[in-house]
């Protein structure tokens, strides 16, 4: 296996990761909060996080590379803290999507470290999938910053 195909899986396996991640906040958040377009957004997002680690996955086996399959460290303290932080403030609408996009700026930072790496190392084998994905993330935290700013003004 050459260094630029374990550069290359080594970028992707963090983004599996961060899927992961994406794909349990999101569940997360759909069984938690209360408003039903909400609770349906939520479990498309989840879906959506899915399908990508999922690609991802399988990008990484057709570089030879061992795909990672769960989340992240960081993810699942960042979960339990949302659960803490939920039974001390209680779990509003307002809250969840908070959360929610503190997750996703996460999941942005992560891309966009991904795509620092790939054009500095000259990953052109994975640039179109993560750059494909990383729009997919920008519109996920769009959304999710916008429906926060709606409950804001709602609440």
């Amino acid at each position: 296996m050459t260094d630029l195909n374990k550069e290359a899986i080594s970028v992707l396996n963090d983004l599996i990761e961060t899927s992961k991640d994406g794909q349990e906040g999101f569940k997360t958040c759909a069984e938690d909060i209360k408003h039903p377009e909400l609770k349906t957004f939520f479990a498309k997002r989840s879906a959506d996080c899915a399908t990508a680690a999922s690609e991802l996955q399988a990008r990484v086996r057709e570089l030879g590379g061992d795909p990672e399959t769960g989340t992240s460290v960081a993810g699942d303290l960042h979960r339990r803290w949302v659960d803490l932080k939920s039974l001390v403030t209680g779990k509003s609408d307002e809250a969840i999507l908070n959360e929610a996009e503190r997750g996703e700026d996460h999941a942005l930072k992560a891309y966009k470290e991904a795509i620092e790496s790939i054009n500095k190392h000259g990953l052109v084998n994975i640039r179109d999938l993560v750059e494909r994905q990383y729009h997919g993330v920008q519109r996920n935290h769009d959304q999710v910053k916008a429906l926060r700013n709606q409950a804001r003004a709602q609440s």
